[in-house]
């Protein structure tokens, strides 16, 4: 056996392989897992005690000369094939140009609204999507019995019904103020979960900016003056808002605004209702509870929020009138914004 075992690794000193091809049939027939290498070696077992360690030192040999072969001819190979690709390159000639990517929509709006608050001292603060229930609905003054903790609004974890997806970005603001003391400015963008059927002007995922301001005496009025400059600043000087009077666990009084709807001009579409006006988010003075639950003195403080789904906004800015293109993908409407 051992005169076989030298006769390999002369053969094996003495290869020239011509091109890669010639390279890997050398491998396979030295080191692949049916090569002679691995037949040497599962036959070593019959060797005579005595010599086995000649033997072994002798397989090692082989093995070692035939990985330093097949990597010297590797590195030989490699060297020629980039000289000849450097000779005959012509780095004057056109390239083949690829499509550049754009940003999503719904990123472009969302980081628009973000920047518009910020320019009036909004801190832009985000969270975890997964909650728990009392930074998701407790802290928020939603009793037990209230219909958006039912399975038909909330995605609940399986197996724990006090974890659940987040129905909205309230519970960011729950956790700025459980840890942060007045005044507090800020806003709260991020994607949220609801178990809801999926239509032209609904979806079940979709993205909020919900905003808190707390100081002492926060009227109504700043609230309105607030929202009034958003809208103006979003959508232009002639937009129109107007606040209907409505109800959330957390704030009180509550209130959702409307703003006139430039898609059809007041005349009427699906996005409006044929109303003229396109609600795009809610708000309200935060409620006492929701302050003494979260350590701040309601009888000093008070203070205003409000939440908008982006998407809402992004319609009625580009005048997108089904609300699920923003999720299909389709190249051909993403295109339109890579000038954004």
């Amino acid at each position: 056996m051992i005169d076989k075992i030298k006769k390999a690794i002369e053969e094996v000193k003495n290869y020239s392989a011509n091109n890669p091809e010639d390279l890997e049939q050398f491998r396979l027939k030295y080191l692949s897992k049916k090569g002679l290498i691995a037949d040497f070696f599962s036959n070593l077992k019959e060797v005579q005690a005595e010599r086995r360690k000649e033997v072994g030192q002798q397989l090692n040999e082989l093995k070692n000369a035939a990985q330093s072969k097949i990597e010297a001819f590797r590195q030989a190979y490699e060297q020629v094939v980039d000289a000849s690709a450097t000779q005959t390159m012509d780095l004057t000639a056109p390239c083949d140009c690829m499509n550049m990517g754009s940003r999503h929509p719904i990123s472009l709006v969302k980081t628009e609204i973000c920047n518009i608050f910020e320019k009036i001292g909004f801190s832009v603060v985000t969270g975890p999507e997964i909650e728990d229930d009392w930074h998701l609905f407790s802290a928020l003054n939603f009793p037990p019995e209230h219909p958006a903790r039912d399975m038909q609004d909330t995605f609940f974890v399986e197996q724990n019904p006090d974890v659940a997806l987040r129905t909205h970005t309230s519970s960011i603001q729950v956790r700025v103020m459980e840890h942060t003391q007045p005044p507090i400015r800020v806003v709260c963008p991020g994607r949220v979960f609801r178990n809801e059927a999926i239509t032209a002007r609904a979806h079940c995922i979709f993205h909020q900016v919900e905003g808190l301001y707390i100081d002492k005496n926060v009227s109504f009025a700043d609230l309105k003056q607030t929202l009034l400059y958003f809208a103006k600043e979003m959508f232009g000087n002639d937009t129109k808002i107007r606040l209907r009077p409505s109800y959330f666990p957390f704030t009180e009084p509550s209130a959702e605004m409307d703003i006139s709807c430039d898609i059809c001009g007041g005349k009427g579409c699906n996005l409006c209702k044929n109303s003229g006006w396109v609600e795009i988010l809610g708000c309200g003075m935060v409620d006492p509870n929701v302050l003494d639950n979260c350590g701040i003195d309601s009888k000093v403080y008070s203070g205003f929020a409000f939440g908008m789904g982006v998407e809402r906004i992004t319609q009625q800015k580009y005048k997108t009138k089904d609300i699920r293109l923003f999720f299909e993908n389709d190249i051909r409407f993403l295109q339109q914004f890579e000038a954004e």
